[in-house]
């Protein structure tokens, strides 16, 4: 059966034009068209992929720096004067919450 199939498959592809079996310029004709496409979704579902598990990274970061991370922000911004960062430091390191 299999080698029927074979030679009525080859039977159908003699009978088309030459043109259409190897294209125009006489290459093979192989639907090239579509790697570029997919080469295109494989590159943007790599960066999606990847931006999305470096923001959860950065997300989670962030978030398990607490504190301490919030009182050095406000001083770096001037918010708070040296003296009353220490003194909240203090208190934060005296009282640790879990």
């Amino acid at each position: 059966m299999l080698t029927s199939l074979s030679t009525s498959i080859g039977a159908a592809a003699a009978q088309l034009p030459a043109d259409v079996v190897h294209g125009p310029g006489g290459f093979v004709f192989w639907p090239f068209f579509l790697l570029i496409p997919l080469f295109w979704i494989l590159v943007i579902g790599f960066f999606i992929f990847f931006g999305r598990r470096m923001w959860r990274r950065n997300h989670y970061w962030a978030a398990t720096q607490g504190a301490e991370s919030v009182l050095r922000e406000r001083y770096a911004r001037g918010e708070i004067d040296e003296t009353e960062y220490r003194q909240r430091l203090e208190v934060l390191r005296a009282h640790p919450t879990n």
